[in-house]
């Protein structure tokens, strides 16, 4: 048996592309300006971690409604209101970019451009504009979180719904069903486990990004957080990030479990 020679370009595209790649990467570095490191460094790096060994234990609870537990209720509330109202939201920016034919479809083009566009601004950006649009404060979080996440879920919801299997579908419509016939008895319920897979997965997502909306008013831990580490109160530092590394383990712990017990 001949085996057919490989040419020239063929052996050479693994290392052209390796030093294409190297290229880049050398490019990206060269861009980059190295100040050094400050003297005080060390020092501040040291307070950190007295505090995470030292946490300020009377911060938790208090009663008063500033304390550890409510401003991580917060951020649990500003990532899962952002995330249920975007998934339903999501839904028909979905269905409108997926490309469900082997055809171009200005259909899907068009909605995965609105979709692009959505997820170009991150959620930092859209909560300091939303900050100006309807002041601090959580309700800003939870539009900058939902609106962020629309263009995310609906770019993995169109991704679920190109890829299920059309047999269903085409079976209905030929037995007589029409289309609302078929994406109610065979499409939803096909992409329905997918659709609530890739919600718990943002929701994860969501938690640690809203841990941050805080740095700019946007309500959650990331308030305190930032006010703590201004007037370098260590202790309080060591606490909330004690306080967020526990909740978003917990949360991603228990969506990985609904997540299996759904695929199974």
């Amino acid at each position: 048996m001949m085996v057919k020679k490989r040419s020239f370009y063929q052996q050479s595209r693994p290392w052209l592309i390796a030093a294409i790649v190297l290229i880049v990467i050398v490019w990206a570095f060269s861009g980059l300006q190295f100040a050094g490191v400050k003297d005080s460094a060390g020092q501040i790096l040291g307070s950190i971690f007295s505090g995470l060994f030292h946490p300020d234990w009377s911060y938790v609870y208090s009663g008063h409604g500033e304390d550890l537990l409510s401003a991580l209720l917060e951020t649990l509330a500003i990532a899962f209101l952002g995330t249920i109202i975007s998934s339903f939201i999501a839904v028909p920016f979905a269905f409108w970019a997926a490309h469900t034919t082997k055809k171009f479809s200005l259909r899907s083009t068009s909605g995965k451009f609105v979709l692009t566009v959505i997820r170009v601004f991150p959620e930092l950006v859209l909560a300091i504009m939303f900050i100006k649009a309807v002041g601090p404060g959580a309700f800003a979080g939870v539009l900058a979180m939902g609106l962020h996440s629309i263009g995310m879920m609906g770019k993995l919801f169109s991704e679920a719904i190109e890829n299920i299997d059309r047999g269903p579908e085409e079976a209905i419509v030929a037995a007589g069903g029409n289309l609302l016939d078929a994406l109610s008895w065979a499409t939803l319920p096909s992409v329905l486990p997918e659709f609530i897979n890739f919600t718990l997965y943002r929701f994860e997502i969501a938690v640690r990004s809203a841990s941050i909306l805080g740095i700019v008013g946007a309500g959650g831990v990331g308030a305190p957080l930032i006010f703590a580490l201004s007037t370098r109160s260590w202790s309080r530092v060591g606490i909330i990030l004690i306080g967020i590394v526990v909740m978003v383990t917990a949360i991603d712990w228990l969506s990985g479990t609904i997540r299996r017990h759904l695929l199974k």
